[in-house]
């Protein structure tokens, strides 16, 4: 275990900063890309089942994005914690935070999936459900917050091995449940005419495999934490310690729920049409999305743990070779997708008016994907350093501060054109103002390092 861990620290500290950041960044970009086609091809097989049920899907991924953020709480809460200890050398204390946020996040995610079932009408419908829409959404959502606990603690799993450096097991648990649920989907809703229900039965049966993948690695003692109930602390320091270093995810996910569910009653206005449109745009557009955040994902740990080690040196070329590189993916991704936006759409659901409505949209959100890469990375780099005040403020701009007032004011100015760029230019603001955050990390980010 000594030699493992001196091997590691050796890896993390002297590699090539550019070569360790892709090494780590392709298995966790391989899982949001995954995870996100996941999400798309979902939309799609539900997409043949009607307007009403497409839009279904819009509506349960503000419940998605509650269950990410819980998982993200103890994940990125823990996980930025453990790198930072494993770059201090202090291996006992990274499995003492890595077992309470596990645990925790499954019984957080129990409480969420037993509230949502007694009161799924009334939840359904706060997350933007319609008359019309209310008969899809409960049957999906169920399915959902039946799996809650399994879901919560599975991103919490993924994120806690990211961090350590194994973002490949990460990769194959998420993977191959996503792969499992499209096929799923496939056979389900289109081979045996189960309808939204098929749909729900096969993301519960593939979260179920993901999270018995993701617990493989510390069952086999892989990793260098240690995943038991002997090491759950209660002590109040270490988990403040989680909360906070975790409350810009939770907060960032938290808000991305809420954002959703107000996109969709402004949405709504416009009739079922438009809801599914800006289902279906925040769909393909994910998938961008999930290229910057896993390349920034890949260099979590490397600036967690090279802050720990103080070698802030590798921590700031790290950061501008990440904006980089996914400022170069974002804009093969934003040329494409505008070359083939009507078509994109229409490959969902095939509707005039829901084409309509949401190549424009597509379009513009697109174009503002080219800031996404240098606010993600900012942020990322924020937390895990444990400047969490800046990581939080910086968290909540985008989907918070910014978006939810656009959203609720532009309809009322210039209608449905309100709704479809909302997004847009909350990404753009959110880009402007963190700008001036990460000059003076920067600045005060000591010179030297430690050699």
């Amino acid at each position: 275990m000594e030699d493992r861990q001196a091997a590691y620290y050796k890896k993390m500290t002297e590699t090539p900063v550019s070569k360790l950041i892709v090494k780590l960044g392709i298995p966790t970009t391989i899982s949001m890309l995954v995870s996100s086609i996941y999400n798309t091809a979902d939309t799609y097989f539900v997409g043949t089942l009607g307007t009403s049920a497409s839009a279904a899907v819009g509506v349960v991924f503000g419940l998605m994005a509650i269950i990410q953020a819980i998982g993200f709480l103890f994940g990125h809460g823990s996980g930025s914690i453990i790198s930072r200890k494993l770059g201090q050398k202090d291996v006992d204390s990274a499995s003492v935070y890595a077992s309470t946020s596990f645990f925790g996040s499954i019984v957080f995610g129990l409480l969420l999936g037993v509230l949502g079932l007694l009161f799924l009408n009334p939840f359904m419908s706060l997350l933007g459900s319609t008359d019309t829409i209310l008969p899809y959404s409960r049957v999906y959502g169920s399915f959902i917050l039946i799996t809650a606990p399994v879901m919560t603690s599975s991103f919490t799993l993924n994120n806690i091995l990211r961090y350590e450096g194994m973002a490949t097991f990460g990769m194959i648990g998420l993977a191959t449940g996503s792969v499992l649920n499209i096929f799923g989907d496939w056979f389900l809703i289109t081979q045996l005419n189960m309808g939204i229900e098929g749909a729900g039965i096969s993301t519960a049966v593939s979260q179920v495999i993901s999270f018995v993948l993701l617990l493989v690695p510390y069952l086999r003692k892989k990793t260098q934490t240690k995943m038991s109930v002997k090491n759950i602390s209660c002590n109040k320091i270490i988990m403040l310690d989680i909360f906070e270093t975790g409350f810009p995810s939770l907060i960032r996910q938290g808000l991305n729920s809420i954002s959703t569910m107000i996109l969709n009653g402004q949405a709504a206005v416009y009739g079922d049409a438009a809801v599914s449109a800006m289902s279906i745009v925040n769909r393909i557009c994910f998938v961008g999305i999930s290229i910057s955040l896993g390349i920034g994902q890949g260099f979590q740990p490397v600036s967690g743990f090279n802050y720990g080690a103080k070698r802030y040196d590798r921590v700031k070329k790290g950061f501008f070779f990440t904006v980089g590189l996914g400022e170069t993916c974002m804009l093969i991704f934003a040329v494409l997708g505008l070359c083939t936006s009507s078509m994109l759409v229409s490959v969902f659901r095939n509707d005039p008016e829901v084409v309509r409505i949401g190549t424009f949209a597509l379009r513009c959100q697109l174009c503002a994907l080219l800031f996404q890469p240098f606010t993600v990375c900012a942020n990322m780099t924020f937390q895990s350093v444990g400047k969490n005040k800046v990581a939080t403020f910086t968290a909540v701009l985008r989907s918070g501060l910014l978006f939810i007032p656009l959203v609720a004011v532009l309809p009322r100015i210039i209608g449905l054109m309100g709704v479809q760029i909302a997004q847009p230019l909350a990404d753009v603001l959110t880009f402007i103002i963190t700008i001036p955050f990460v000059i003076r990390f920067f600045r005060e980010l000591p010179k030297e390092s430690h050699l």
